[in-house]
Protein backbone atom coordinates (compact mmCIF):
# COMPACT_ATOMS: atom_id res chain seq x y z
CA UNK A 1 0.00 0.00 0.00
CA UNK A 2 1.46 3.61 -0.73
CA UNK A 3 2.31 6.02 2.02
CA UNK A 4 -0.09 8.09 4.16
CA UNK A 5 0.64 11.51 2.27
CA UNK A 6 0.05 10.00 -1.27
CA UNK A 7 -3.20 7.86 0.26
CA UNK A 8 -5.03 10.94 1.66
CA UNK A 9 -4.31 12.84 -1.34
CA UNK A 10 -6.16 9.79 -3.10
CA UNK A 11 -9.19 10.32 -0.49
CA UNK A 12 -9.36 13.73 -0.77
CA UNK A 13 -9.54 13.12 -4.80
CA UNK A 14 -12.07 10.61 -4.79
CA UNK A 15 -14.20 13.16 -1.94
CA UNK A 16 -13.78 16.12 -4.11
CA UNK A 17 -15.35 13.82 -7.12
CA UNK A 18 -18.22 12.37 -4.94
CA UNK A 19 -18.78 15.94 -3.88
CA UNK A 20 -19.01 16.99 -7.78
CA UNK A 21 -20.92 14.15 -9.10
CA UNK A 22 -24.00 15.40 -5.81
CA UNK A 23 -23.80 18.46 -7.30
CA UNK A 24 -21.94 20.02 -4.36
CA UNK A 25 -18.71 21.95 -3.92
CA UNK A 26 -15.55 19.51 -2.52
CA UNK A 27 -15.28 22.15 -0.09
CA UNK A 28 -18.46 21.34 1.66
CA UNK A 29 -17.34 18.20 2.60
CA UNK A 30 -15.04 17.79 5.47
CA UNK A 31 -12.58 14.72 5.86
CA UNK A 32 -11.72 13.61 9.61
CA UNK A 33 -8.97 11.32 9.32
CA UNK A 34 -9.57 8.70 11.96
CA UNK A 35 -5.66 7.82 13.24
CA UNK A 36 -6.65 5.54 16.04
CA UNK A 37 -3.26 3.38 16.23
CA UNK A 38 -1.02 5.60 13.81
CA UNK A 39 1.64 7.65 15.47
CA UNK A 40 1.96 11.38 15.33
CA UNK A 41 4.61 11.25 12.25
CA UNK A 42 1.95 9.48 10.50
CA UNK A 43 -0.48 12.02 11.50
CA UNK A 44 1.78 15.23 10.32
CA UNK A 45 2.11 12.83 6.91
CA UNK A 46 -1.88 13.01 6.75
CA UNK A 47 -1.83 17.12 7.91
CA UNK A 48 1.25 17.65 4.77
CA UNK A 49 -0.99 16.23 2.21
CA UNK A 50 -3.75 18.37 3.67
CA UNK A 51 -6.12 16.66 5.89
CA UNK A 52 -6.92 19.58 8.18
CA UNK A 53 -9.42 17.44 10.28
CA UNK A 54 -8.66 13.69 12.64
CA UNK A 55 -10.68 11.84 14.73
CA UNK A 56 -9.37 9.82 17.98
CA UNK A 57 -11.81 6.83 19.80
CA UNK A 58 -9.26 6.42 22.59
CA UNK A 59 -8.86 9.50 24.92
CA UNK A 60 -5.21 8.24 26.48
CA UNK A 61 -4.14 8.01 22.62
CA UNK A 62 -5.33 11.52 21.77
CA UNK A 63 -3.63 12.57 25.41
CA UNK A 64 -0.51 11.37 24.22
CA UNK A 65 -0.25 12.97 20.65
CA UNK A 66 -1.60 15.84 21.79
CA UNK A 67 1.38 16.51 23.83
CA UNK A 68 3.33 15.29 20.87
CA UNK A 69 1.72 18.39 18.66
CA UNK A 70 0.08 15.61 16.18
CA UNK A 71 -2.85 17.82 15.71
CA UNK A 72 -1.79 21.61 15.58
CA UNK A 73 -3.42 23.56 12.71
CA UNK A 74 -5.72 21.29 12.72
CA UNK A 75 -9.21 20.09 14.17
CA UNK A 76 -10.05 17.26 16.47
CA UNK A 77 -12.68 15.31 16.69
CA UNK A 78 -13.07 12.65 19.49
CA UNK A 79 -14.55 9.95 17.61
CA UNK A 80 -15.24 7.01 19.76
CA UNK A 81 -17.36 6.08 22.32
CA UNK A 82 -16.97 8.42 25.59
CA UNK A 83 -16.79 7.19 29.31
CA UNK A 84 -18.42 8.94 31.91
CA UNK A 85 -14.88 9.10 33.74
CA UNK A 86 -13.42 10.61 30.94
CA UNK A 87 -14.89 13.60 29.63
CA UNK A 88 -12.78 15.87 31.75
CA UNK A 89 -10.11 15.10 29.58
CA UNK A 90 -11.61 15.43 26.10
CA UNK A 91 -13.52 18.75 26.74
CA UNK A 92 -11.84 21.87 25.79
CA UNK A 93 -9.38 19.63 24.03
CA UNK A 94 -10.65 18.35 21.04
CA UNK A 95 -13.46 20.63 19.07
CA UNK A 96 -15.75 18.31 18.28
CA UNK A 97 -17.28 15.51 20.30
CA UNK A 98 -18.77 13.71 17.75
CA UNK A 99 -20.07 10.67 19.55
CA UNK A 100 -22.95 11.67 22.50
CA UNK A 101 -25.15 8.97 23.02
CA UNK A 102 -26.77 10.09 26.40
CA UNK A 103 -28.38 12.71 28.73
CA UNK A 104 -26.22 11.88 31.02
CA UNK A 105 -23.49 11.88 28.99
CA UNK A 106 -24.56 15.54 27.43
CA UNK A 107 -25.57 16.58 31.02
CA UNK A 108 -21.29 15.82 32.37
CA UNK A 109 -19.92 17.53 29.21
CA UNK A 110 -22.06 20.83 29.64
CA UNK A 111 -20.73 20.69 33.37
CA UNK A 112 -17.07 20.42 32.49
CA UNK A 113 -17.53 23.14 29.97
CA UNK A 114 -18.77 25.51 32.25
CA UNK A 115 -16.85 24.90 34.86
CA UNK A 116 -13.60 25.73 31.68
CA UNK A 117 -16.14 28.49 30.98
CA UNK A 118 -16.53 27.37 27.18
CA UNK A 119 -19.18 26.02 25.32
CA UNK A 120 -17.95 22.05 23.71
CA UNK A 121 -19.73 21.69 20.60
CA UNK A 122 -20.83 17.83 20.13
CA UNK A 123 -22.90 15.64 17.96
CA UNK A 124 -25.74 13.52 18.85
CA UNK A 125 -24.99 9.83 17.93
CA UNK A 126 -27.65 7.67 16.33
CA UNK A 127 -27.82 3.66 16.29
CA UNK A 128 -29.86 4.14 12.53
CA UNK A 129 -29.67 0.11 12.37
CA UNK A 130 -31.23 -0.43 15.56
CA UNK A 131 -28.22 -2.60 16.77
CA UNK A 132 -28.28 -3.76 20.26
CA UNK A 133 -24.49 -4.08 20.61
CA UNK A 134 -23.86 -0.46 19.43
CA UNK A 135 -24.13 2.83 21.16
CA UNK A 136 -26.49 5.75 20.02
CA UNK A 137 -29.80 7.00 20.57
CA UNK A 138 -32.61 5.55 18.54
CA UNK A 139 -33.95 7.28 15.65
CA UNK A 140 -37.50 7.72 17.17
CA UNK A 141 -35.95 9.69 20.63
CA UNK A 142 -33.91 12.06 18.11
CA UNK A 143 -36.75 15.44 18.35
CA UNK A 144 -37.36 14.25 22.01
CA UNK A 145 -33.16 14.03 22.89
CA UNK A 146 -32.68 17.34 21.27
CA UNK A 147 -35.33 19.26 22.72
CA UNK A 148 -34.48 18.11 26.59
CA UNK A 149 -30.32 19.39 24.81
CA UNK A 150 -32.37 22.80 25.39
CA UNK A 151 -31.87 22.39 28.99
CA UNK A 152 -28.27 21.93 28.93
CA UNK A 153 -25.50 24.76 29.64
CA UNK A 154 -22.06 24.56 28.12
CA UNK A 155 -22.92 22.94 25.09
CA UNK A 156 -24.41 23.33 21.41
CA UNK A 157 -24.99 20.10 19.59
CA UNK A 158 -24.19 21.29 15.88
CA UNK A 159 -24.94 17.79 13.94
CA UNK A 160 -25.67 13.80 14.08
CA UNK A 161 -23.44 11.28 13.65
CA UNK A 162 -23.69 7.14 12.21
CA UNK A 163 -22.13 4.26 12.03
CA UNK A 164 -25.10 1.93 9.90
CA UNK A 165 -24.57 -1.84 10.34
CA UNK A 166 -21.77 -3.72 8.43
CA UNK A 167 -22.70 -4.70 5.08
CA UNK A 168 -21.27 -6.23 1.44
CA UNK A 169 -23.87 -4.82 -0.19
CA UNK A 170 -23.47 -0.78 -0.48
CA UNK A 171 -26.94 -0.22 -1.08
CA UNK A 172 -28.42 -1.83 1.91
CA UNK A 173 -25.17 1.21 3.51
CA UNK A 174 -27.01 3.34 1.41
CA UNK A 175 -30.43 3.10 2.45
CA UNK A 176 -29.00 3.88 6.12
CA UNK A 177 -27.66 6.73 4.59
CA UNK A 178 -30.77 7.71 3.29
CA UNK A 179 -32.38 7.59 6.31
CA UNK A 180 -30.01 9.46 8.43
CA UNK A 181 -30.09 12.08 5.76
CA UNK A 182 -34.20 12.18 5.77
CA UNK A 183 -33.78 12.42 9.81
CA UNK A 184 -30.49 15.55 9.67
CA UNK A 185 -33.14 17.92 7.48
CA UNK A 186 -35.79 17.12 9.69
CA UNK A 187 -34.23 17.92 13.07
CA UNK A 188 -32.26 20.87 10.46
CA UNK A 189 -35.66 22.69 10.17
CA UNK A 190 -36.80 22.39 13.94
CA UNK A 191 -36.18 25.34 16.49
CA UNK A 192 -34.16 24.20 19.28
CA UNK A 193 -32.13 25.87 22.19
CA UNK A 194 -28.43 24.63 22.39
CA UNK A 195 -29.00 22.88 18.62
CA UNK A 196 -27.74 24.63 15.36
CA UNK A 197 -27.80 21.37 13.27
CA UNK A 198 -24.80 22.05 10.31
CA UNK A 199 -22.89 18.49 10.43
CA UNK A 200 -24.37 15.49 9.31
CA UNK A 201 -21.15 12.81 9.94
CA UNK A 202 -21.34 9.08 8.18
CA UNK A 203 -19.35 7.49 5.93
CA UNK A 204 -15.71 5.51 6.80
CA UNK A 205 -13.14 4.50 4.16
CA UNK A 206 -15.68 1.67 2.29
CA UNK A 207 -18.27 3.80 1.84
CA UNK A 208 -17.65 7.70 2.47
CA UNK A 209 -18.67 8.07 -1.29
CA UNK A 210 -22.04 6.66 -0.94
CA UNK A 211 -22.37 8.96 2.12
CA UNK A 212 -21.34 12.26 0.32
CA UNK A 213 -23.93 11.31 -2.12
CA UNK A 214 -26.92 10.84 0.05
CA UNK A 215 -26.12 14.17 2.18
CA UNK A 216 -22.78 13.38 4.55
CA UNK A 217 -21.21 16.86 5.06
CA UNK A 218 -18.49 15.08 7.26
CA UNK A 219 -16.74 12.05 6.31
CA UNK A 220 -14.42 9.81 9.17
CA UNK A 221 -11.32 7.91 6.96
CA UNK A 222 -9.05 5.69 8.69
CA UNK A 223 -8.10 3.02 6.76
CA UNK A 224 -7.88 4.58 3.43
CA UNK A 225 -5.11 6.59 4.49
CA UNK A 226 -3.56 5.06 7.30
CA UNK A 227 -3.95 1.21 6.07
CA UNK A 228 -5.46 -1.87 7.76
CA UNK A 229 -4.31 -1.41 11.71
CA UNK A 230 -2.34 -4.08 13.31
CA UNK A 231 -4.00 -4.76 16.68
CA UNK A 232 -1.84 -6.90 19.81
Amino acid sequence: MEGVYENARTVLERISRAAVESGRSPESIKLVAASKMNSAERVRQAYDAGVRAFGENRVQEMTEKLALGAYEGAELHFIGHLQKNKVKNVVGKAQVIESVDSLELMELIGRRAVAMGICQDVFVEINIGREENKSGIEKERTDEFLAQCGNISGIMVKGLMAIPPKSADIWKTERYFEEMSKLFIDMKAKKYDNVNMTFLSMGMSSDFEAAIRRGANIVRVGTAIFGERIYK
